[in-house]
Formats: C-alpha cells, structure tokens, sequence
C-alpha cells in the first residue's frame, strides 16, 4: 500500500490551503478530490468578484464568527492582512472596496486559483482529481471510490459544508463521520434566502426589487443595507446577516425598518393632515420605493399614525430557509469538542478537520473564505510538524 505523509481530503480553499502549508514545513503531500478538477466552489464564489476578505480591524472581525471555536487565535495566525499578502505572493494585487470588502484586482477566482495550483506544484503538491473518498479504516488508511487505498501518517479532511453540492460539497461525509463515532451539528443553509407567503399582487409589482437603504432586526440584532424582493421570499446581505437569529426562533419573524433616518413622529409630521388614500400619500410624501409600498399595500390604515408605525416596525413572518442546495454557505459540521485546539479529531490522532465541515458560521463578505484559510492553515501546520 502506497504510503504518504499527508494526505488533504478536498480541494477546496480549506484543503489547498492546509496543503500548501504542510508542503511548506516540508512534508510530502497528495491531494485528492472527487471531482475532475479541484477549486471548484472557489470558482463559483468568484463569478461575481472574488470576495476574498475584509478589511476591517481585527476586533470587529472576530465577533464575525459564531459557533465557538477558537477564531481569535486561527486568525492571528492568518489574518486578513496575511491573507492579502498572500494573493499579492500568488503575483496578484488586491483591493479594498468602500464597503471593505477585498477582491483581487483581477476580481475573479480563476487567475488566482491557476497560480495558487502553479505554486503547490512547484512545491511538490501532488493532485489526485476522481479521487472521491468513501471509507476511513484503522492506521490513517483512506479508500476511495476507484478502488485506490493509501496510507497516510496525518489526514486533513476538508470536504466543506452542504451548499453547491454541484461543486462537490453536498455533505456526503455527514454519515460517515456519525459511523466514525464523531458528533456533527445537522448541516443547515446559511447565507440565503427565506421563504414567506406573499400576495401575488406583491409578487407583480415587487419581484426582483430591491429595498434599499433599510434596517431590520431579529433576535435583538440589527443589520442596515438592502434586502431582494422574490417571488419565494427575500434576499441579500441583511438576510444573510440575521441568519443565525432567524434559525434560532420557533417562529422566524424579521422586523424591517423601511425609513430607518426618520423617527415616527417625524413622518407624521411629514405627511400632515392631508386628503385622499393614505398609502399613496405616504408613498410620494417619504419617497417609498415600489417593493415598500408593495410591502405596505397588504394591510390597510385608519391613520397617520397607524401608517408610520409599520413603516418602522414591518413585521414579515418567514417559514423557512430555502433548500441548502442554493445557499452560499451552511452552518453545522463537526462539533468543535471533537476537535483539540489544531483541528485534530481527539478519537482519531493525526486526523484534521478544517473549513466549512466544523460547525461554524459566518456572514458573506470575506469573512467566509477567510475562515477557510485560516482553519486550513493551522490544520496544515498542525498536521505538517
């Protein structure tokens, strides 16, 4: 049986990153995935520009991730900065956009994942494409579906969470681990979009709108930007930010706030005591954009006040996540009091976890692929001594 001193599980950013830096300490190491090409997830995250961090101070940063875990120490060994150091190492600059977030200026993810594959074989990477792994058997030995079995002195696995099944990451390994005898968190959609019960009549007027310049709330949390108008629900980044309190609620409910620089009182003011329908005058008084008015049409008002209250507090009762199939993320994985502070399986010694498999979350904005790199450079580093 071929013998190997590391062998990465997923070639993902996770997995190319602890690759690279075992490879660096030294060490021999072969990745394997079971696609015909690796990077695959990193390339559907850079369609729309390759989101790679965020520029904000690290204090901030931190508060980003929940789930537990020691992220204060897995990114103060690779922090955002090190992280834009190293795209700049791949020959490819970086930028900071005004909302903070960091794209190469090549802004897409296949130059970047080209000359990150140049430099891992360089040194000395081996890659192993329809390699998918199905079993795990006594003294790090890994069988894969074409039949190929090898001997690893330290495994990393890092086969991501359950979104973009397309990419590979569908999740697959869940029961395996759970056989292994390793307590996983259920794999739940995270960074995506929600489902509530719209009118039709607020589907044809609304649909594929966005609500700007808004904040909403759930769970005590508030998010300022824009949400999407869909015919299932909505979309976007404040959405995507309350994600963890929306799972956390029996009956998920977000609280939008359609006029956040305005006090009720001063939109009472605003509209004055005029004539003719309430709703159209609210419209044109406090510039409501189509999809707030859409959203406002569902009820009806016997005041001025009773108006300005919703536009303050619109409550939108959701049923649920859509499918994990098309969210950017999931939540869940391996629970972390599996794992010691390298990211090793304490039931299996030399065993790594890294990436999205830990039970983990994150919002979009960077924060998702730099916990990528960074769980994958302390699994490789661990894994490469």
């Amino acid at each position: 049986m071929e013998e190997i001193e590391v062998a990465v599980v997923g070639g993902g950013p996770a997995g190319l990153r602890a690759a690279e830096v075992a490879a660096g300490m030294g060490r021999r190491v072969v990745v394997f995935d079971g696609k015909p090409s690796v990077g695959r997830k990193f390339l559907v995250a850079g369609k729309g520009g390759l989101n790679l961090t965020h520029g904000e101070d690290f204090g901030d940063f931190v508060e980003r991730y929940s789930g537990g875990g020691d992220w204060h120490g897995m990114l103060s060994d690779f922090d955002n900065k090190a992280l834009r150091e190293w795209c700049e190492g791949l020959g490819l600059e970086t930028f900071q956009a005004s909302s903070g977030r960091v794209y190469p200026k090549a802004l897409k993810g296949a130059p970047v994942l080209r000359a990150w594959i140049s430099r891992l074989k360089e040194m000395g990477v081996e890659i192993r494409a329809r390699h998918l792994w199905e079993e795990f058997l006594p003294g790090n030995v890994l069988r894969f579906g074409n039949g190929a079995e090898v001997r690893a002195k330290a495994v990393v696995f890092a086969l991501g969470g359950g979104s973009w099944p397309k990419t590979g990451s569908d999740g697959g390994w869940v029961r395996k681990f759970l056989e292994m005898g390793i307590s996983c968190d259920e794999l739940r959609a995270s960074n995506c979009g929600w489902e509530c019960d719209w009118p039709q009549e607020v589907i044809d007027a609304a649909e594929g709108l966005p609500i700007k310049n808004i904040s909403a709330s759930a769970g005590g949390k508030v998010v300022s930007g824009e949400l999407m108008m869909t015919r299932y629900g909505l979309e976007g980044g404040i959405i995507y930010a309350l994600g963890r309190e929306l799972r956390a609620m029996e009956k998920p409910v977000i609280k939008i706030d359609l006029k956040p620089t305005f006090s009720k009182e001063d939109l009472m003011r605003k509209l004055g005591q005029g004539h003719g329908n309430l709703l159209e005058r609210a419209t044109r008084c406090w510039k409501l954009s189509v999809p707030a008015a859409a959203i406002l049409a569902m009820k009806n008002y016997e005041s001025a006040e009773e108006i300005a209250a919703e536009v303050k507090t619109c409550a939108i009762p959701l049923k649920g996540t859509r499918p994990i199939e098309e969210a950017i993320s999931s939540a869940g994985g391996v629970c972390w009091d599996e794992l010691d502070e390298n990211l090793m399986l304490k039931k299996f010694p030399g065993v790594f976890v890294c990436g999205e498999m830990i039970s983990w979350d994150a919002p979009t904005g960077g924060y998702l692929l730099q916990g990528a790199f960074s769980s994958g450079t302390r699994a490789g580093a661990t894994s490469g001594r």
